[in-house]
């Protein structure tokens, strides 16, 4: 499981509070070299009186706002944008391909966490560039923001690259990259590190029958951490899906042994190949998992007769446990876009005209989500000049790729379901099906809330808030009646409500059934809850729209937190995937010093508060909250409940929609077993691989 940090803001209702004191950025770097200049220009009054002159306006050059700024290129500087660089350097190679002009990329990841891409192409030019005759157009695309040969179209018909900077990228936000260029029987070499040249472009030998690009490259420290690493399992799919993408690729994948430790899914070599494309992707997901229709429907197509192509494979799977991946030039589009919307028009008027065929009007009913949101989908297309939203590239944008997909996927739909009328009776009575569901579950929306509530037996315990309809509500589980008394003393009326429970809850990951429907303390929570529980489970029922877990910031709390969480997690998945599960984020410490009050979440925020806001002569005075039950009602509101003060962490697992995400939906379910499950050997096993990772243990 993940938590994304919403501060007060964006979660609740009200002004929002600024933090007390800004985040760090990944480097400092580019700031101080920035306060060099201005110091050097001698504008030091200016500075000191609060002036806003000509002097303040700094002009980043060269990579600078890649290092300054690396979110706005790669999305961030966790994990996913780590990823990114491997993504934005495989994409390159795999341009290379889709022109034409390469067969074969390899794929590495060494021991020290750099990773090696190379590929058969024609190489990046070595030659001085027309504009900057004093470098190479080597160096000019990999230190140039806005460089490269994907502008004009001469070079590809389409790429995943757009703007430029995907491989300049790159080289900003690692501390080592090397370039080898073979080309024109002779292999070129230059290093880089934070995107300077750290050598010249050298002639490093001849290379008769060898040509194309190698790029090894190891990120930042500075930007990322000292202990963010690559994860072989991601690479690896990252590399897999390529290959399933462009069928006249091969791609061999490589890893040093020592970093599959306890990964029994990453092979420490293979060789990539897929002929079938991505019908051969969609077999493999599947697995044996039954279908509603004998083959899945696919085929390709040629986009309005020019270069451009669209791929697909669908199928319908009976237990309905769907994913839509999607892809354009290869770059994974994880939001989706006009492609897909295009896809989902060519499926529900084409089922829509069937049932209108053979006389079922029950057809008329049926909407895309209806068709889709059951069927497992596999859509690459690969188009000119394609829009995208934002640099990492996660949505789709042109608005003519709708017209076109649509138009190329619904003539194959149509002689397909003609073509096989018993599976496409079949489909059709599914489909409709699930519109009906639909339908009356926006019936039972449309039902009150008050009335709903009047009929619901709620537990004693809970302190019900007054509004009469779900929106804008929150319900807060605590432990214990003392916290329980605060919270709601603490609490807003109209809006909160509270559920104390009694210690901790039963760990549904190892307890049967019947412990489940005999423990108290969760047959309150699912009728404060009112939505139902596993397959009953009906997100339109729920009471409140938000769900927070307040537990002590301590080792007890925690568990308790981690207990309900897992309870949310195997039994009301619909809860956690609705973005209805949070955690409160209550402080442990209260500093104050000659008025200035402040709290501390953890002992490593004290101690930078120390540091910064309460540094001084003054005597500082620190209270340890033992519990929340012993925060006055006031401080509570204060600190953790008032939505324009707090922050919440929310509570989100994977939703699957591509491979890295469905890589991590079955880490969280291995975690989630290995931790809370019925095995202790696997506990036992985590603590042994995970120990060394522990700075500090709050015994």
């Amino acid at each position: 499981m993940q938590t994304d940090l919403f501060q007060a803001g964006a979660v609740g209702k009200g002004k929002a509070k600024k933090p007390e004191k800004p985040a760090k950025r990944p480097s400092a770097a580019p700031q101080k070299e920035a306060v060099k200049k201005n110091q050097k220009s001698g504008n030091k009054t200016a500075a000191s009186d609060g002036a806003y002159t000509a002097a303040d306006i700094e002009v980043l050059e060269g990579l600078e706002p890649v290092r300054l700024r690396p979110g706005m290129y790669i999305g961030g500087t966790d994990e996913r944008a780590l990823h990114h660089l491997a993504a934005e350097v495989l994409d390159n190679s795999m341009d290379e391909a889709v022109a034409g002009h390469a067969s074969r990329i390899e794929v590495e990841l060494t021991i020290d966490q750099a990773v090696v891409i190379s590929d058969n192409g024609r190489g990046i030019p070595v030659d001085p560039h027309p504009k900057y005759k004093d470098k190479s157009a080597l160096e000019v695309i990999l230190t140039t923001l806005h460089s490269g040969g994907k502008f004009s179209g001469d070079a590809y018909e389409t790429s995943g690259g757009l703007h430029g900077v995907g491989v300049s990228v790159v080289n900003a936000l690692s501390d080592h990259l090397e370039v080898e260029v073979a080309r024109d029987q002779k292999v070129w070499k230059q290093s880089y590190s934070r995107g300077h040249a750290t050598s010249a472009l050298t002639q490093a030998g001849t290379a008769r029958n060898r040509r194309g690009t190698t790029v090894t490259f190891h990120p930042d420290p500075q930007i990322f951490g000292s202990r963010a690493h690559f994860k072989p399992s991601l690479l690896y799919r990252m590399a897999r899906s390529k290959a399933y993408l462009f069928r006249g690729v091969e791609i061999r994948w490589s890893c040093d042994p020592k970093l599959l430790k306890g990964d029994d899914d990453t092979p420490e070599t293979a060789v990539l190949h897929f002929p079938g494309g991505l019908s051969d992707y969609l077999m493999s997901a599947l697995g044996t998992r039954k279908t509603m229709t004998p083959v899945p429907f696919s085929g390709e197509s040629k986009l309005n007769g020019g270069s451009g192509k669209a791929e697909w494979a669908i199928a319908w799977p009976v237990d309905e446990n769907p994913f839509f991946n999607s892809y354009c030039n290869t770059v994974p589009t994880p939001l989706g876009g006009t492609h897909e919307l295009g896809l989902r028009g060519a499926l529900t008027k084409g089922l829509r005209a069937y049932g209108e065929l053979v006389g079922n009007k029950q057809a008329a009913k049926i909407s895309g989500d209806d068709v889709t949101g059951g069927a497992c989908v596999m859509l690459s297309v690969f188009i000119a000049d394609p829009q995208f939203q934002g640099q990492t590239k996660d949505k789709l944008s042109t608005a003519e790729a709708q017209r076109l997909v649509e138009n190329a996927v619904r003539d194959h739909f149509d002689h397909w379901l003609s073509g096989a009328p018993d599976a496409a009776k079949a489909l059709l009575e599914h489909v409709i099906e699930r519109a009906e569901f639909r339908l009356k579950k926006r019936e039972q929306k449309q039902t009150k809330r008050q009335s709903a509530t009047r009929r619901l037996r709620l537990p004693g315990k809970l302190s019900d808030c007054s509004n009469n309809t779900r929106e804008g509500t929150e319900l807060f589980i605590v432990e214990g009646d003392s916290a329980g008394g605060s919270a709601k003393q603490a609490r807003d009326r109209k809006t909160q409500a509270v559920l104390p429970l009694r210690g901790k809850i039963l760990n549904v990951a190892s307890a049967t059934a019947d412990k489940m429907k005999a423990n108290q303390e969760l047959s309150d929570l699912i009728e404060a809850l009112g939505c139902g529980l596993g397959d009953a489970f009906m997100e339109d029922d729920l009471r409140y729209d938000k769900i927070i877990i307040m537990t002590d910031a301590d080792v007890d709390g925690a568990h308790i937190a981690s207990l309900l969480m897992t309870f949310f997690y195997k039994e009301m998945p619909g809860l956690v995937d609705g973005g209805h599960l949070y955690l409160a984020l209550p402080p442990l410490y209260r500093l104050s010093q000659s008025g200035n009050i402040a709290y501390a979440r953890d002992d490593a925020h004290k101690d930078e508060l120390m540091a910064g806001d309460f540094a001084g002569r003054a005597k500082v005075e620190i209270s340890r909250f033992k519990g929340l039950g012993e925060m006055p009602p006031a401080q509570l509101k204060e600190t953790t409940m008032d939505p324009a003060r707090r922050t919440l962490a929310r509570v989100t697992v994977p939703a699957g929609h591509n491979d890295e995400e469905i890589l991590e939906a079955k880490d969280t379910a291995r975690l989630v077993d290995a931790l809370m499950g019925r095995n202790p050997e696997k506990r036992f096993k985590f603590i042994q691989e995970n120990a060394e990772f522990v700075d500090d243990i709050d015994v």
